[in-house]
């Protein structure tokens, strides 16, 4: 079979090209709750079973009810010096605006709080869209869908509000609040919204690939998953159609020389600013995981430094390897770097944790106290690191790993797990 097109009409209805590499796999029966994955790749192609559409719309609909608690109820309260001192979410966030740091303030709101809003909202106006039948609301709304559930990180803010608990606990008594409650249900409601929610179910229900005449299967739409001839625009959404993103490595090499230089500043520049007992104590990265090292929370030091040290240079070396390889037509080991890029995808998000933290401790650490945080310099540079090596792989494209592979003639059509 021709990795390029394929011809027979009588099996092309059977035919799909992998998003990841372009190759055409055949279509198979998957039990509900499996998936079917490329053999060559390994990038997820769908889901078995017929998931209810309906659900998904349940769902949403609970994790919007879900930021009201999550949201406006206190998540953490502690007795600083015979005050006690609330927290809720968007106080770390005017904190941090208050004291200039508009651009920290900024992210974590959009990641936090933000970011998931919007996808529950796009799955609700989904819905009301493909009832209306507004074409240009449902593709908008799969679209946010699409591109911002990597953006959604309540998982990683809830692991920072245990980092945030190991490190007061010496300072002050904890107590847990209503609001802790609704993040975690929140968090599981969106995990359980984002494993279900599949833009080609989607876009099958408002219009099914059966009833478009494809004579030819040779581009695939990243946008709505529909594999057709070759043409300038989708014929199920209209999207641009490319075989390749265009200028995909240009921008993923300017994102990642850019977070290149703005990791320098991010590690020698300090993070956090500590008044105690009139001392003033300035962290960089470095310094505050051997300063938890010393205190004996070795576990919190070792998440600290693997999520704001190791991850950034991670995915700074494993994407500037791929660009490398794909520049010099590497034709070897494509299954090995199409796996780094999968773990670079996946581990970006975890490097939030430590501004998370930062906007935690500016909430409880009252102002004006004995005890008094701020964040230093350094945190913007670091949320620069974040940003710009987030957008570096998701403007790679994938199926640049792939144009120099030459097919084994026994390769199976497809896998399940």
């Amino acid at each position: 079979m021709c990795h390029s097109k394929v011809q027979h009409e009588t099996t092309v209805k059977d035919v799909r090209l992998c998003e990841g590499c372009e190759l055409p796999i055949e279509k198979v029966h998957v039990k509900s709750g499996k998936s079917a994955f490329c053999p060559r790749c390994g990038t997820r192609l769908y889901r078995g079973g017929k998931p209810s559409l309906s659900g998904n719309l349940a769902v949403a609909v609970t994790c919007l009810l879900l930021f009201v608690p999550s949201h406006f109820f206190d998540f953490i309260s502690i007795r600083l010096f015979g005050m006690m001192i609330s927290a809720t979410l968007p106080e770390g966030v005017v904190a941090l605006y208050q004291e200039g740091f508009v651009f920290l303030s900024g992210l974590i709101l959009f990641c936090s709080s933000i970011a998931p809003f919007i996808v529950c909202s796009a799955v609700v106006c989904a819905h009301l869209a493909m009832k209306l039948r507004k074409f240009h609301v449902f593709r908008a709304s799969l679209y946010l869908i699409q591109h911002l559930k990597h953006w959604v990180m309540i998982d990683v803010f809830l692991v920072s509000v245990a980092v945030s608990c190991f490190k007061l606990q010496d300072y002050s008594d904890i107590y847990v609040g209503k609001g802790l409650f609704g993040l975690i249900l929140l968090q599981l409601f969106t995990v359980l919204l984002l494993t279900r929610v599949n833009v080609q179910t989607y876009w099958e229900a408002w219009q099914p690939e059966s009833r478009l005449r494809l004579k030819s299967k040779s581009v695939h739409c990243t946008n709505c998953h529909l594999s057709q001839p070759e043409q300038d625009q989708c014929q199920r959404c209209d999207n641009p159609l490319h075989h390749r993103k265009p200028r995909s490595l240009q921008r993923t090499a300017a994102y990642l020389v850019a977070a290149s230089v703005a990791i320098f500043p991010a590690n020698l520049i300090p993070i956090s600013v500590l008044l105690t007992k009139g001392q003033r104590l300035e962290d960089t990265i470095f310094s505050g995981v051997a300063s938890l090292v010393n205190n004996g929370m070795t576990g919190i030091a070792i998440i600290i430094f693997v999520a704001s040290i190791v991850v950034p240079v991670a995915k700074i070396l494993g994407l500037a390897y791929l660009l490398l390889a794909i520049r010099y037509k590497r034709r070897a080991y494509h299954r090995h770097r199409m796996m780094i890029y999968f773990v670079v995808k996946w581990i970006g998000k975890w490097s939030m944790m430590d501004l998370f933290v930062i906007s935690i401790m500016m909430t409880l650490v009252d102002r004006g106290q004995i005890l008094d945080f701020t964040p230093g310099y350094g945190a913007v540079a670091f949320g620069t690191v974040v940003i710009l090596t987030m957008l570096a792989a998701d403007s790679l494209d994938p199926r640049y790993i792939w144009q120099n592979y030459k097919e084994p003639s026994d390769r199976k059509k497809f896998i399940h797990e």
